[in-house]
Order: C-alpha cells, then sequence, then structure tokens
C-alpha cells in the first residue's frame, strides 16, 4: 500500500498543527486538573 505524497503533503501541516495543539491545551489542562485535586485534599 502505497499512500499518495499529496495527501500527505496536505495533511501533515494539519496534524502537527493538531498535536502542537493538543499539547499546549493538555499542559494547561493537567495544571487545572492538578490545581483543581489540590483545592480538595
Amino acid at each position: 500500500m502505497d499512500i499518495d505524497m499529496r495527501v500527505a503533503v496536505v495533511l501533515a501541516p494539519v496534524l502537527i498543527a493538531a498535536g502542537w495543539a493538543a499539547f499546549n491545551i493538555g499542559a494547561v489542562a493537567l495544571r487545572q486538573l492538578q490545581s483543581f485535586l489540590d483545592k480538595e485534599a
């Protein structure tokens, strides 16, 4: 199975951007969750 390079060229920036956004949002979400759990204890 050979992927068409045009598909890879189009999807690569979208996947990179989605990964970067998930990384940044995930870090903030983990900090917020940790803060919430610390206040509960």
